[in-house]
């Protein structure tokens, strides 16, 4: 079939049950379509691990064995550890790493029957909103070569919306598969912090830092998001002790009466027009399907960025001393004592970004402005996860903008590094509060450039989301629709 890479997740899976195609099969398609690394999307490729994985695919489907999702490909972020690709998290200082094991959500995705194609490029040690800050190149949006794909998981959208995976991994930690999903119109979720386990998910911000899935449709996410959650008690101390859950069986339920909260403050001086009249034609189609629209306040959103550019370098600052030339990654081959090996390594290895955020979050730990900037920021950080419970009271789930406008030009905010931060303003509340939050295409800007849709609901609400989500995608077509020449 020349159409494979044209297909969902679920559809690929029905046919591999039916073996109208085999893993085999699919996996040659993407392979080809990798071929040339199209948009820098990938990180490592290795084509025996590949196709060896979709053989034992293609062995289970003819035995009976088979998973739900067997034989379907899937790439992942390069955050998640690999055994048999390398991981390096978009960073010099874990250049040609290899991991001894898989990473929780990667095992759970194989033992589901997935087929891994590849690791994809990210901002280093997910630290970023534009995927600028790899150390091995940028990621290019597919729907304009010369545009950001959005970050840190820009590579995992930019390979799902080029048709190279039928769906990707990717974290969020303040808006990293929102927001990238958002920029190239596919469609993410990022579930309750502690759904997912985090083990084996190279950490940015362990209070924040959380797994999801990226693929073109809420009912391909739900399968994904089915497979990859569940409790990881042993390995993982941030794991919530709950079962996974079917989040597709209630996809085709009624919207008549849900009440979707409307905050004033994801509307106001900042978003773009024309991001502002797609979310208001998702919202009117939203009113159609019979749910309500209900104002409601976030005041203190704003806050979100401070907070939030606070605590994660805080515990970023923490989480990266690990890496210092001694048990793995690279080493600074010229120095003179141990210390000196320290700063050479880390300094040769970490890309400015990183620099900069550890630098940051040395300074608000350290004596003296501890309880001035991260102790305030915690306080602060309660109020907006009480802010969200204040609100849930008057709506089922909330909906806005993802990000403020389209998809930027590459340089446009090198000098400027605040401006990315101020990109994550609609994300970063829910990723604070650890609620669930996903995008959902909803159309286009002027400059012909996708936009996404932000719903978030209350905690372990997952499943409404995505019904939420599936039944807007279910009387729209912005889901479906490709990059020229894709």
């Amino acid at each position: 079939m020349s159409d494979l890479h044209n297909l969902s997740v679920k559809v690929l899976a029905s046919l591999l049950q039916t073996k109208e195609v085999s893993a085999v099969e699919v996996a040659t398609r993407f392979l080809a379509r990798m071929g040339g690394n199209p948009h820098n999307a990938f990180l490592d490729i290795d084509s025996e691990v590949t196709l060896a994985q979709a053989q034992a695919s293609d062995a289970k489907l003819a035995d009976g064995t088979a998973g739900p999702l067997e034989g379907v490909p899937v790439a992942h972020k390069d955050v998640f550890v690999t055994r048999d690709f390398a991981t390096t998290a978009g960073s010099k200082i874990l250049s040609g790493y290899r991991s001894p094991f898989d990473a929780t959500v990667v095992q759970r995705l194989r033992t589901a029957g997935m087929v891994t194609l590849g690791k994809l490029n990210c901002d280093e040690f997910a630290m970023g909103s534009a995927n600028e800050n790899s150390a091995y190149g940028p990621v290019q949006n597919p729907w304009d070569t010369a545009r950001v794909p959005g970050g840190s998981s820009g590579g995992s959208a930019a390979a799902v919306a080029a048709g190279l995976a039928p769906a990707a991994t990717g974290t969020d930690t303040g808006g990293s598969i929102r927001q990238p999903a958002s920029f190239c119109g596919i469609t993410g979720i990022k579930p309750t912090y502690g759904r997912a386990s985090r083990y084996g998910m190279i950490a940015y911000a362990s209070s924040l830092d959380q797994a999801g899935p990226m693929a073109r449709s809420a009912e391909d996410c739900a399968l994904l998001l089915s497979a990859m959650c569940g409790a990881d008690l042993d390995r993982d101390s941030t794991s919530l002790d709950m079962p996974s859950e079917d989040f597709a069986a209630s996809l085709n339920n009624s919207l008549e009466g849900l009440r979707i909260g409307i905050p004033k403050e994801f509307f106001g001086e900042g978003l773009a027009p024309d991001v502002r009249a797609a979310v208001d034609g998702a919202l009117r189609e939203y009113e159609k399907l019979g749910a309500k629209l209900v104002p409601i306040s976030l005041p203190r959103t704003e806050l979100s960025i401070p907070v939030y550019y606070i605590i994660a370098p805080a515990e970023a600052s923490s989480n990266l001393s690990r890496f210092d030339g001694v048990k793995f990654g690279h080493r600074a081959k010229d120095f003179t004592d141990l210390v000196d090996m320290y700063k050479k390594t880390r300094a040769e290895g970490f890309g400015n970004e990183v620099k900069r955020r550890i630098m940051t979050g040395a300074y608000v730990l350290s004596h003296g402005y501890y309880d001035a900037y991260y102790l305030q920021a915690q306080k602060v950080r309660r109020m907006i996860a009480d802010d969200f419970q204040n609100a849930f009271k008057a709506c089922d789930l909330i909906a806005g903008p993802v990000a403020p406008s389209v998809a930027w030009k590459f340089g446009e905010n090198a000098n400027d590094p605040v401006a990315d931060y101020l990109a994550d303003i609609f994300t970063l509340p829910a990723s604070l509060a650890g609620l669930p939050g996903m995008s959902v295409p909803a159309g286009f800007g002027s400059q012909g450039m996708p936009v996404g849709l932000q719903l978030i609901g209350n905690y372990f609400k997952e499943a409404q989301l995505l019904n939420a989500a599936h039944r807007l995608q279910q009387a729209t077509d912005f889901h479906l629709r490709m990059p020229q020449g894709i």
